[in-house]
Protein backbone atom coordinates (compact mmCIF):
# COMPACT_ATOMS: atom_id res chain seq x y z
CA UNK A 1 0.00 0.00 0.00
CA UNK A 2 1.90 3.27 -1.24
CA UNK A 3 1.19 6.43 0.76
CA UNK A 4 3.01 9.86 0.24
CA UNK A 5 1.39 11.49 3.75
CA UNK A 6 0.55 9.65 7.21
CA UNK A 7 -1.75 12.18 9.52
CA UNK A 8 -1.65 11.04 13.37
CA UNK A 9 -3.88 12.23 15.56
CA UNK A 10 -2.12 13.06 18.53
CA UNK A 11 -3.93 11.81 21.75
CA UNK A 12 -4.06 7.85 22.68
CA UNK A 13 -2.43 7.57 19.46
CA UNK A 14 1.41 8.86 19.83
CA UNK A 15 1.14 9.88 23.51
CA UNK A 16 -1.30 7.89 26.35
CA UNK A 17 -2.85 11.65 27.68
CA UNK A 18 -6.63 10.71 27.97
CA UNK A 19 -6.03 9.10 30.92
CA UNK A 20 -4.61 12.13 32.76
CA UNK A 21 -7.42 14.69 30.95
CA UNK A 22 -10.04 12.35 32.25
CA UNK A 23 -7.95 12.99 35.37
CA UNK A 24 -8.28 16.37 35.93
CA UNK A 25 -11.63 16.82 34.90
CA UNK A 26 -12.56 14.16 37.29
CA UNK A 27 -10.78 16.10 40.24
CA UNK A 28 -12.33 19.56 39.27
CA UNK A 29 -15.51 17.94 39.06
CA UNK A 30 -15.28 16.08 42.53
CA UNK A 31 -14.65 19.51 44.11
CA UNK A 32 -18.07 20.56 43.13
CA UNK A 33 -19.25 17.46 44.31
CA UNK A 34 -20.05 15.37 41.09
CA UNK A 35 -18.30 11.67 40.81
CA UNK A 36 -17.15 11.88 36.94
CA UNK A 37 -17.01 8.01 35.92
CA UNK A 38 -15.02 6.47 33.35
CA UNK A 39 -17.90 5.54 31.21
CA UNK A 40 -18.99 9.00 31.56
CA UNK A 41 -15.93 10.33 30.54
CA UNK A 42 -16.03 8.10 27.60
CA UNK A 43 -19.54 9.19 26.76
CA UNK A 44 -19.42 12.95 27.04
CA UNK A 45 -15.82 13.76 25.99
CA UNK A 46 -14.90 10.47 23.74
CA UNK A 47 -18.00 10.10 21.86
CA UNK A 48 -20.30 13.13 22.24
CA UNK A 49 -17.59 16.04 22.86
CA UNK A 50 -20.16 17.93 25.05
CA UNK A 51 -17.79 17.78 28.08
CA UNK A 52 -19.32 17.44 31.92
CA UNK A 53 -19.75 20.84 33.01
CA UNK A 54 -23.99 20.84 32.91
CA UNK A 55 -23.16 17.79 35.18
CA UNK A 56 -22.26 20.54 37.88
CA UNK A 57 -25.65 23.13 36.89
CA UNK A 58 -22.91 25.51 36.62
CA UNK A 59 -23.36 29.24 35.03
CA UNK A 60 -21.16 30.24 31.87
CA UNK A 61 -18.83 32.56 33.95
CA UNK A 62 -18.25 30.09 36.62
CA UNK A 63 -18.09 27.24 33.93
CA UNK A 64 -14.90 29.29 32.28
CA UNK A 65 -13.19 29.41 35.58
CA UNK A 66 -13.57 25.65 36.66
CA UNK A 67 -12.37 25.17 32.15
CA UNK A 68 -9.36 27.17 33.25
CA UNK A 69 -8.83 25.41 36.32
CA UNK A 70 -9.20 22.01 34.41
CA UNK A 71 -6.44 23.32 32.10
CA UNK A 72 -3.86 24.01 34.69
CA UNK A 73 -4.09 20.97 36.58
CA UNK A 74 -3.94 18.89 33.25
CA UNK A 75 -1.03 21.28 32.14
CA UNK A 76 0.79 20.11 35.62
CA UNK A 77 -0.06 15.98 35.16
CA UNK A 78 1.58 16.66 31.48
CA UNK A 79 4.93 17.96 33.10
CA UNK A 80 4.91 15.39 35.83
CA UNK A 81 3.36 12.06 34.26
CA UNK A 82 4.56 9.08 31.73
CA UNK A 83 2.70 9.27 28.86
CA UNK A 84 4.21 8.31 25.29
CA UNK A 85 2.82 5.11 23.78
CA UNK A 86 4.78 2.42 23.52
CA UNK A 87 6.88 1.77 20.14
CA UNK A 88 5.56 5.76 18.93
CA UNK A 89 9.14 6.87 18.30
CA UNK A 90 10.23 3.69 16.97
CA UNK A 91 7.47 4.21 14.07
CA UNK A 92 8.17 7.92 14.02
CA UNK A 93 11.28 7.25 13.37
CA UNK A 94 11.39 4.35 11.09
CA UNK A 95 8.66 6.86 8.59
CA UNK A 96 10.86 10.02 9.45
CA UNK A 97 11.89 11.20 5.63
CA UNK A 98 9.94 8.85 4.08
CA UNK A 99 6.39 10.10 3.97
CA UNK A 100 4.69 13.47 5.07
CA UNK A 101 4.46 13.54 8.67
CA UNK A 102 1.37 15.77 10.22
CA UNK A 103 -0.57 15.96 13.55
CA UNK A 104 -4.27 16.31 13.67
CA UNK A 105 -5.79 16.79 17.25
CA UNK A 106 -8.23 18.34 19.16
CA UNK A 107 -5.76 19.32 21.94
CA UNK A 108 -4.94 23.23 22.40
CA UNK A 109 -1.33 23.67 20.88
CA UNK A 110 -0.05 25.14 24.77
CA UNK A 111 -0.88 21.30 25.80
CA UNK A 112 0.12 19.91 22.72
CA UNK A 113 3.31 21.47 23.09
CA UNK A 114 3.55 20.79 26.59
CA UNK A 115 3.30 17.28 25.86
CA UNK A 116 6.33 16.63 22.78
CA UNK A 117 8.52 19.41 24.77
CA UNK A 118 8.67 16.09 26.38
CA UNK A 119 8.52 13.37 24.16
CA UNK A 120 10.96 15.10 21.63
CA UNK A 121 8.69 14.27 18.69
CA UNK A 122 8.12 17.32 17.38
CA UNK A 123 10.99 16.72 14.97
CA UNK A 124 9.44 14.10 12.95
CA UNK A 125 6.29 16.77 12.73
CA UNK A 126 5.91 18.63 9.18
CA UNK A 127 2.58 20.50 9.87
CA UNK A 128 0.48 20.39 13.17
CA UNK A 129 -3.46 21.01 12.74
CA UNK A 130 -4.66 21.63 16.42
CA UNK A 131 -8.16 23.71 17.71
CA UNK A 132 -6.82 26.82 17.90
CA UNK A 133 -6.13 26.71 13.83
CA UNK A 134 -9.82 25.48 12.94
CA UNK A 135 -13.57 27.05 13.62
CA UNK A 136 -14.62 22.97 13.90
CA UNK A 137 -13.03 20.25 15.48
CA UNK A 138 -12.95 16.32 14.86
CA UNK A 139 -15.93 14.80 14.11
CA UNK A 140 -16.38 17.77 11.72
CA UNK A 141 -13.88 16.94 8.49
CA UNK A 142 -11.79 20.17 8.93
CA UNK A 143 -9.03 19.14 10.70
CA UNK A 144 -8.63 17.21 8.44
CA UNK A 145 -9.33 19.15 5.43
CA UNK A 146 -6.64 21.62 6.61
CA UNK A 147 -4.14 18.41 7.00
CA UNK A 148 -4.86 18.27 3.02
CA UNK A 149 -4.26 21.31 1.83
CA UNK A 150 -1.18 21.46 4.15
CA UNK A 151 0.18 18.56 2.63
CA UNK A 152 -0.65 19.24 -0.63
CA UNK A 153 -1.70 15.78 -1.43
CA UNK A 154 -5.03 14.30 -2.67
CA UNK A 155 -6.89 12.37 -0.47
CA UNK A 156 -6.01 9.32 -1.89
CA UNK A 157 -2.64 9.49 -1.16
CA UNK A 158 -3.13 9.76 2.62
CA UNK A 159 -3.89 7.93 5.71
CA UNK A 160 -5.07 8.99 8.95
CA UNK A 161 -4.30 6.92 12.29
CA UNK A 162 -7.04 7.58 14.85
CA UNK A 163 -8.10 5.64 18.25
CA UNK A 164 -11.90 7.71 18.26
CA UNK A 165 -15.15 7.39 17.04
CA UNK A 166 -14.89 11.27 16.44
CA UNK A 167 -11.88 10.91 15.06
CA UNK A 168 -12.71 8.14 12.62
CA UNK A 169 -15.60 10.63 11.18
CA UNK A 170 -13.91 13.17 10.97
CA UNK A 171 -11.30 11.56 8.42
CA UNK A 172 -13.98 9.52 6.28
CA UNK A 173 -15.63 12.56 6.30
CA UNK A 174 -13.03 14.54 4.30
CA UNK A 175 -12.43 11.62 1.79
CA UNK A 176 -9.39 9.69 3.94
CA UNK A 177 -8.62 6.44 4.73
CA UNK A 178 -8.30 5.62 8.26
CA UNK A 179 -6.62 3.01 10.68
CA UNK A 180 -7.60 2.72 14.14
CA UNK A 181 -6.12 1.44 16.95
CA UNK A 182 -8.52 1.94 20.06
CA UNK A 183 -7.58 2.28 23.55
CA UNK A 184 -8.89 1.34 26.72
CA UNK A 185 -11.29 4.82 26.81
CA UNK A 186 -12.02 3.88 23.63
CA UNK A 187 -12.27 0.12 23.15
CA UNK A 188 -16.12 -0.17 22.81
CA UNK A 189 -16.59 2.05 19.82
CA UNK A 190 -17.70 1.30 16.47
CA UNK A 191 -15.07 0.98 13.79
CA UNK A 192 -17.22 -0.33 11.02
CA UNK A 193 -16.39 2.15 8.75
CA UNK A 194 -12.24 1.95 9.69
CA UNK A 195 -10.06 0.74 6.80
CA UNK A 196 -8.11 -1.19 9.29
CA UNK A 197 -8.11 -1.76 13.50
CA UNK A 198 -5.26 -2.29 14.27
CA UNK A 199 -3.76 -3.54 17.84
CA UNK A 200 -0.72 -1.62 18.17
CA UNK A 201 1.28 1.74 16.57
CA UNK A 202 3.93 -0.97 15.62
CA UNK A 203 2.06 -2.17 12.85
CA UNK A 204 1.61 0.87 10.72
CA UNK A 205 5.53 0.59 9.17
CA UNK A 206 4.81 -2.59 7.72
CA UNK A 207 1.59 -1.98 6.32
CA UNK A 208 3.07 0.85 4.42
CA UNK A 209 5.46 0.92 0.87
CA UNK A 210 6.90 3.91 0.92
CA UNK A 211 9.35 5.17 -1.37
Amino acid sequence: MRKAAIFWDNDGVLVDTEVLYYEANRQVLAGLGVELTVEQFRELYMKETIGGWHLAGLSPAAMEEKRSERNRLYSELLRTRAFAVSGAAEVLEALSGRLTTGVVTSSRRDHFDLIHARTGFSRFFEFVVSCDDVRNTKPDPEPYLRALELSSRSPAECVAVEDSERGLAAAKAAGLECWVIPTALTRDGDFRAADRVLSAIAEIPALLVVG
